[in-house]
């Protein structure tokens, strides 16, 4: 029984500001040592450390943050920016549509949530302050399209929910497709729809006197945007293709950026330092992370933790719908005051092998956990993307926009992931065509 007070013990003490892979580890020696002993401990441990350190996929983490800090500190995300707007200033709530197609396209490059809604939010909230948008519309806009790192491949995220819920990453990435595109479509239609309600929450931009012709937007945006995107459709292209791992197209992706620097003429010596140092301390920061919670599920495990657990949900008789809503509830819940990667090294080990034995495809589980968590990273009080807005918005961008401009996009959130468990399908079926294809 003792297996089951470690997850009390953890929210615990991690509520207390203790460092998440610290406490992970502290926990897993305490309770390891009262059920294995010290040799049992320490075979444990050095099992899980081999495991993250040999754990192929994992070298993609580091190669898809290169991506996306490579991508921030050569500059190309601000051309990007203005590239987008030159085609969106008219529409209604053009330059919120525009941040949410900006942050598709970062989300592509990045995979890292928290990267996203900083880098775009700090481009876009000036511009739109400028032209009057409603503060709680670009409160709300920012945030959600941040968020879409969590489901946007390559996510990092996904990278690491595959190995930990034994599932194949490539097919996680390939089924993330269809419900992160779902989501940047009913964001942006909700923008459009409540700025033709209400043209003041997000005003059509005058035509320029000085505003170059057809011939020449689409000349820079040639300059701009494909480049980028083909990058873009070089890494996750090579997926869907079965020519590549995900590792080998991260590498491709990783290559891409610099060369798109160097054809921007952005490459310089403090350029690479900056993103080769910004790369290390996430990668290091994610691993040990990873590297402790493996450490923290497996003496759970060792200790009976898993059979206890499934021996309490089969005597209240949950069945297995009621398993999945029982773990979906507890991700959103989790969401509002954790951080997306201590929950899934937290919740994805114990439950992933109950939800594969109740006959779930553990693939459409991995990506129904991910669009619950960004859910939950959306949803106040607690909401992580709040504080991450909070941190970069302007004074006169209170709390009380921010709350209100979210609610709507948790509404599409909770509507996508309706959706998502009434169609398995839209998970699941570009896996199996791309499998189906290489076969």
């Amino acid at each position: 029984m003792s297996a089951l007070w470690m997850f009390p013990a953890l929210i615990a003490v991690i509520l207390t500001g203790f460092p998440v892979a610290l406490t992970m580890m502290a926990l897993a020696v305490v309770f390891g040592l009262h059920s294995f002993g010290l040799v049992g401990l320490q075979y444990q441990f050095i099992q899980k450390i081999e495991e993250v350190a040999t754990a192929q996929v994992l070298a993609a983490v580091p190669l898809f943050i290169f991506m996306g800090a490579m991508f921030e500190a050569s500059g190309i995300a601000s051309r990007l920016f203005d590239a987008i707007h030159m085609w969106t200033r008219r529409v209604p709530g053009g330059m919120a549509v525009g941040t949410v197609i900006m942050c598709v396209i970062f989300a592509a490059t990045s995979g890292v949530v928290g990267a996203t809604e900083t880098v775009v939010g700090l481009l876009a909230i000036p511009a739109m302050l400028k032209y009057g948008y409603s503060k709680s519309l670009i409160s709300g806009t920012i945030c959600a399209g941040g968020s879409l790192g969590t489901i946007i491949p390559p996510s990092v995220l996904a990278v690491v929910i595959g190995p930990v819920a034994n599932a194949s990453v490539g097919n996680i990435l390939l089924g993330m497709f269809i419900p992160g595109f779902m989501l940047a479509i009913a964001y942006i239609l909700y923008i459009v729809t409540v700025c033709i309600i209400r043209p003041d929450f997000g005003p059509r931009i005058p035509k320029a006197a000085d505003e170059p012709s057809l011939a020449a937007k689409l000349v820079l945006s040639g300059k701009v945007l494909v480049p980028p995107v083909v990058v873009i459709v070089a890494v996750l292209g090579s997926m869907m293709a079965g020519i590549a791992t995900p590792t080998e197209a991260s590498a491709t992706g990783a290559l891409g950026t610099v060369l798109l620097a160097i054809t921007y003429r952005r490459l310089s010596w403090p350029v690479l330092v900056d993103s080769t140092m910004r790369t290390v301390r996430i990668t290091a920061m994610i691993l040990t992370i990873v590297a402790c919670g493996q450490m923290f599920a497996a003496v759970f495990v060792g200790s009976g933790g898993l059979e206890m657990l499934q021996g309490f949900l089969n005597e209240f008789s949950v069945g297995r719908w009621g398993l999945m809503f029982l773990v979906m509830f507890i991700v959103f819940l989790a969401g509002f005051m954790l951080e997306p990667l201590v929950i899934i090294l937290m919740v994805v080990p114990i439950t992933a092998p109950l939800i594969e034995a109740a006959g779930f495809d553990k693939v459409w589980f991995c990506v129904l956990f991910l669009v619950m968590l960004q859910t939950g990273y959306l949803t106040p009080p607690m909401a992580p993307s709040i504080f991450y807005l909070r941190g970069i918005a302007p004074p006169e961008i209170t709390l009380r926009h921010m709350y209100l401009g979210i609610w709507p996009f948790v509404g599409l959130q909770l509507l996508v992931v309706g959706f998502l468990l009434y169609f398995p399908k839209l998970v699941t079926w570009l896996p199996d065509a791309v499998l189906t294809g290489i076969r």
